[in-house]
């Protein structure tokens, strides 16, 4: 298992995984477009990620085979002393993947990513439907310590 940045080929299968999700499904994600399909408006968050140097977007890679996906963005900031910290979003792994230790050796590859980036703080919110994801973030070591909270625009 390869855990690595996405490239411009990945994005499909990207997308397939976060469409793969009753919740992403209930948002309006619908099933995932194919290479061909994706239109101007993810190409161009794809390519505003992958030129950010504070965001990456990670693929677990399975002999040519994305199996899982999240994205890491790293945020300096002057609370806490000047903290600089790592925003985890978008985690999805394959459903035939789950229960399988891919999830947890992931979540260590990007908190490594953090530690190397200087990072003291890792956050991440998940919905609150989430009750297995919730449990995993649990054993892992996060804390429910906030409450998060959203605003559409």
């Amino acid at each position: 298992m390869e855990f690595r940045t996405a490239t411009r080929l990945d994005v499909p299968a990207v997308l397939q995984l976060l469409a793969d999700d009753d919740i992403s499904r209930a948002r309006g994600f619908g099933n995932a477009p194919v290479a061909e399909d994706v239109d101007a408006a993810i190409w161009a968050a794809f390519e505003e990620i992958d030129a950010d140097p504070n965001n990456e977007l990670i693929v677990a890679d399975d002999k040519g085979e994305v199996v899982a996906t999240c994205q890491l963005t790293f945020t300096p900031g002057l609370s806490r002393l000047g903290a600089r910290r790592m925003t985890i979003e978008a985690v999805r792994v394959r459903g035939d993947r789950r229960g399988s230790g891919l999830g947890s050796d992931f979540m260590a590859y990007a908190l490594n990513r953090a530690r190397e980036r200087g990072c003291r703080i890792a956050q991440l919110t998940t919905d609150k439907r989430r009750d297995d994801a919730h449990r995993f973030y649990e054993r892992l070591g996060f804390v429910a310590s906030h409450e998060g909270m959203k605003l559409a625009l």
